[in-house]
């Protein structure tokens, strides 16, 4: 679609005035909203893993047969990323943020009624692609909403919701599961009747001015700005600095077809992205969703290995309150570099001394890196992208990324039985610290990008 050279003018004042602003320029209350959303796909992220061990007894299955119930979730987020971020680049973010929670609440609810494991499976499908076209729909409304100096600030704020589900629904899963016949059916339906009250909330948000101004509706972003303007001078009580309008081509190339995205240079940032995130997929997902499992194979009891997690997942709130800190003044590739070979060595140091005091103490500062190298990588990928496709690109190496936290569980055993190791505990955990290793290299092919204005992308 061509441009105006009266509209190019006008989209570049209109994200200049954006930009120049200092602070986060809107209700707090939109934040809630926002972030809330992750809160809930995190806390159903974790549910199945915490609840898997008491789904295996009630379905009298095997580890092996109930880690399908991830899978199908994973491949889920993938399906769902995709569509429905493609959606969205061509409707607007908010559709995408309403679609998404949509699907996250049917499927929670419905998960909890499943009879069977096979019903288990479809039924955490749909949940996970609610999951998965919610992170990515959060993530690129958080970071084209966001003045480019509080970028990363904000969106990790936004992404320190989702850390705190991970913190609580450990110990929601503590006392429900050892306990109640029923314990992680409850599990999924207080997650549905929270994604329903999110529903109802987000008609209260904004589109994406930045998605707007890409679609030549002036007038509506105008009046997003505006309010963004006035919300900001009334906080700071003195006037804005003056917009700095950046000479960029954007208008040039509002082309969002999938061909656009393997143009260079974002056909090799897509592959770049999609083998960092299928990597770190692989031991992040096995952390989080076969720890309690392995610690039971390890010989701890049920309550002790939900405990231990427990303790363990109070990191990501130390985790994410420290990177919400540090996202806008350190470069993100070095940041996530260092964060990613801090958690391998973590991981290490539990497969080789699996005690009490070394499981909660190494857990809770690999929950720590995980709260701090996720919102690095949401953000760090879709800065990469510019507006006409970063929805789409961010699900595609997300969503591309995800089916190693799909598999993630077969990928490790099968290594495991490959190297015909006799301590499956220990060589489950070396094979997790190896993909944080393979992380940190990838990245280092990365490009800086830390509050580089998002209009400079064409």
């Amino acid at each position: 679609m061509e441009c105006s050279s009266k509209d190019m003018n006008n989209a570049r004042l209109l994200l200049a005035r954006l930009d120049r602003i200092p602070l986060w320029p809107y209700p707090k209350s939109h934040m809630f909203i926002v972030g809330i959303g992750f809160f809930f796909a995190f806390y159903d992220i974790l549910t199945i893993g915490l609840a898997l061990p008491k789904i295996q007894a009630d379905f009298h299955i095997s580890l092996h047969v109930a880690t399908w119930a991830i899978t199908s979730s994973l491949i889920g987020y993938i399906i769902g990323s995709f569509i429905i971020s493609r959606i969205a680049d061509y409707f607007g973010r908010h559709l995408e943020l309403v679609l998404s929670i949509i699907c996250f609440t049917l499927g929670s609810l419905l998960s909890a009624t499943s009879p069977s494991i096979a019903w288990l499976i479809i039924w955490r499908f749909l949940s996970g692609i609610g999951i998965g076209s919610e992170i990515v729909a959060v993530t690129t409304y958080m970071e084209e909403l966001s003045p480019s100096a509080i970028r990363g600030k904000a969106t990790s704020t936004a992404i320190l919701y989702g850390m705190i589900g991970f913190a609580v629904v450990p110990f929601i899963a503590l006392g429900l599961v050892p306990h109640f016949d029923n314990g992680w059916r409850i599990l999924f339906v207080s997650g549905g009747i929270g994604g329903a009250v999110i529903f109802i909330m987000r008609r209260l948000l904004p589109d994406s001015p930045r998605w707007l101004v890409l679609h030549n509706r002036f007038d509506e972003a105008e009046k997003i700005i505006t309010a963004a303007e006035q919300f900001a001078s009334n906080k700071l009580q003195q006037p804005l600095p003056e917009p700095v309008l950046v000479d960029t081509p954007t208008s040039r190339h509002t082309g969002s077809t999938l061909r656009s995205m393997l143009q260079p240079p974002y056909g090799q940032r897509i592959l770049l992205f999609v083998c960092t995130w299928f990597i770190y997929y692989i031991g992040n997902y096995a952390w989080l969703t076969l720890s309690p499992s392995l610690l039971i194979e390890k010989g701890f009891p049920i309550v002790k290995s939900i405990s231990f997690v427990a303790i363990a997942s109070l990191g990501f709130l130390s985790g994410s309150l420290l990177e919400t800190w540090m996202g806008d003044r350190l470069e993100r590739k070095y940041l996530a570099i260092i964060i990613a070979l801090i958690w391998s060595l973590a991981l290490l140091v539990i497969g080789f001394f699996p005690s009490p005091i070394v499981i909660m103490t190494a857990g809770f500062i690999a929950s720590s890196t995980i709260s701090m190298l996720i919102p690095l990588l949401y953000i760090y990928t879709g800065e990469n992208f510019p507006t006409r496709i970063r929805a789409t690109s961010l699900s595609v190496t997300d969503g591309l990324g995800h089916l190693g936290g799909a598999f993630c569980g077969q990928i490790i055993f099968y290594l495991v039985h490959w190297f015909n190791g006799e301590d499956h505990f220990k060589l489950s955990f070396i094979f997790m610290a190896v993909t944080g290793f393979l992380t940190a290299f990838m990245l280092l092919f990365g490009t800086k990008m830390t509050k580089q204005s998002l209009s400079k992308l064409v």
